[in-house]
């Protein structure tokens, strides 16, 4: 391996794991204003995260079940994994508010897709407008706060300089 590859290993792997911060940190954002939102309007807390988690790894919790821990593991897990990947947008140059907006689009696909693959979940037209609003406006929530958090802490080191063509 040459130093420039292992260099550029080496910051793949930095804005990775700072990328994971970030993604905490706007978990706790999310997880916050998400319970003064809940607070205004007495939305009950939602554990179909949980319930996927548990189907993927082999259970088959029923529609009425409330695993806590398993609601933190998801919630916290999902937010550090697809912080990762916003670590990675960032020392590569894919920043700012395109790059929230599509993170945003990608951790509401992530969600769903994980959500309805293992059956614990619903199709989100399939909810009232009100609902998904207030999903939407989450995960928005998440993705600002984890772009901005790993810009900080990610610098565009690996934002390539070969031209302004896509080809």
């Amino acid at each position: 391996m040459t130093y420039a590859s292992h260099n550029r290993h080496r910051l793949v792997m930095e804005s990775l794991l700072r990328g994971m911060v970030a993604g905490v940190v706007g978990v706790a954002a999310m997880t916050l204003l998400e319970k003064l939102e809940q607070s205004i309007t007495r939305r009950p807390n939602s554990y179909v995260p949980a319930r996927a988690l548990l189907t993927m790894l082999g259970h088959h919790p029923g529609d009425d079940a409330r695993p806590v821990v398993w609601n933190h593991a998801m919630h916290w897990g999902t937010g550090a994994l697809l912080g990762a990947l916003r670590g990675l947008w960032a020392v590569t140059g894919l920043r700012g508010h395109r790059a929230h907006i599509a993170h945003t689009i990608v951790r509401l696909a992530f969600d769903q897709t994980v959500e309805n693959a293992t059956g614990a979940g619903a199709p989100p037209q399939t909810w009232p407008v009100s609902e998904q609003i207030i999903d939407v406006a989450h995960k928005a929530i998440y993705s600002y706060t984890t772009g901005i958090v790993a810009e900080r802490l990610v610098s565009a080191t690996l934002q390539s300089q070969r031209g302004i063509r896509s080809h």
